[in-house]
């Protein structure tokens, strides 16, 4: 990593932009742990933000064991309820105040040291916003066939309503350029969250910068969360806020 920071600084005119890492949590006592450990090892993050979003499985009393261990960058905000992975992503942007706002799932899904790769476009200066796609090339381990498809199909519906390109609109790595998020109202409070956001920065005239990143997918009996009831509903969600402001 210090390899990466080097190099940013020798660019010129490049500026390494102040990072919040959000992380989304809900009944992840295997993983959350580890999963900031391995956001801290990146060294990247100025603010990293844990919203548990009403965990009942222990989750909750590692956090609170972890609050009292000196991690400077490292605040933990509490849903006395479960309220949806949409709802704790929007009480991190509200809390967050870097200038660029990162995503990151509390399971191993996704890699943190895929940062650099993600944080690129934004710190040249290409882009406001950036997808880390599954679908690039990078290795990933294979998905059900049908997760694969629902995700192609509301792709494709996302390419042809807002005129995209997108080959992931589903994925988890999504970067901001914090004055996006801060100016747009989100109503999503469970994983519909994917389709409003990607909307609403599409009807904007933002064009969002894809990457490649690695994807190591986990099992239903895992903790995978997502269902196919929301398929449907992140179908709606892209219909809907094509014609509705």
């Amino acid at each position: 990593m210090q390899t990466y920071l080097q190099e940013l600084s020798y660019r010129k005119g490049i500026r390494r932009l102040t990072l919040s890492v959000i992380i989304p949590c809900y009944n992840e006592v295997q993983t959350i742990e580890e999963v900031l450990n391995r956001v801290e090892a990146v060294g990247l993050a100025d603010e990293i933000i844990i919203v548990d979003d009403g965990s009942t499985d222990g989750t909750r009393e590692i956090l609170q064991r972890i609050e009292n261990e000196n991690r400077p960058s490292l605040r933990i905000l509490y849903h006395q309820t479960n309220q949806g992975k949409g709802a704790a992503v929007v009480t991190g942007f509200s809390a967050a105040s870097s200038e660029v706002f990162l995503i990151q799932d509390a399971d191993y899904e996704y890699d943190p040291r895929e940062y650099p790769i993600l944080l690129k476009p934004l710190e040249e200066g290409i882009a406001t916003v950036v997808y880390g796609s599954r679908f690039l090339g990078g290795p990933r381990k294979a998905m059900n066939f049908w997760n694969m498809v629902a995700n192609r199909i509301l792709t494709l519906t996302t390419n042809i309503l807002y005129n995209a390109i997108l080959s992931d609109m589903e994925t988890c790595y999504k970067v901001f350029r914090a004055e996006v998020v801060k100016g747009i109202k989100i109503h999503a409070r469970r994983f519909e969250f994917e389709p409003e956001i990607t909307a609403k920065v599409l009807k904007q005239g933002i064009r969002i910068y894809e990457v490649p990143i690695s994807y190591n997918g986990r099992e239903w009996h895992e903790g995978k969360k997502i269902k196919w009831t929301d398929g449907p509903i992140a179908l709606w969600t892209l219909i809907k806020y094509r014609f509705v402001n």
